[in-house]
């Protein structure tokens, strides 16, 4: 089986909560994951939808993204748990963000925003870096 940047399984887990979008933004799809968030997977018909589709987004993210030394489920999980300390960003190797996180809440939460949107871009350039 070859290496996979996203995970199918965490795909699925992140669909239960899917109809906020959570799912698509783990494949790199935060237009789709804000209008899922904002009309709740359009009103659960896309969410259902979804369910079928995660395999293709998971394969889509695998030719998009590059493996590199940064795991993005690992990411996405301490993004999702722990983000407003800036934990992920400290796994990153982003240090002096990531304290400035810890002291501001990842700045009032905007920057919780912010890595929700960017993350995949983020963990691809390091990726690609090394």
């Amino acid at each position: 089986m070859p290496a996979t940047t996203h995970s199918t399984f965490i795909g699925y887990i992140t669909w239960i909560f899917g109809f906020m979008g959570a799912h698509r933004f783990y494949f790199g799809k935060p237009l789709t994951g804000t209008l899922w968030f904002f009309t709740l997977g359009l009103l659960g018909i896309g969410w259902f939808v979804d369910l079928f589709l995660i395999p293709g987004m998971a394969q889509t993210a695998d030719r998009r993204f590059h493996i590199g030394k940064l795991d993005y489920s690992i990411t996405w999980i301490l993004l999702v748990f722990l983000g407003l300390f800036g934990v992920h960003r400290m796994y990153m190797g982003k240090w002096i963000t990531g304290i400035l996180y810890i002291f501001t809440l990842a700045l009032f939460g905007i920057g919780w925003l912010y890595d929700l949107w960017t993350l995949n871009s983020q963990i691809d350039a390091i990726n690609r870096a090394k």
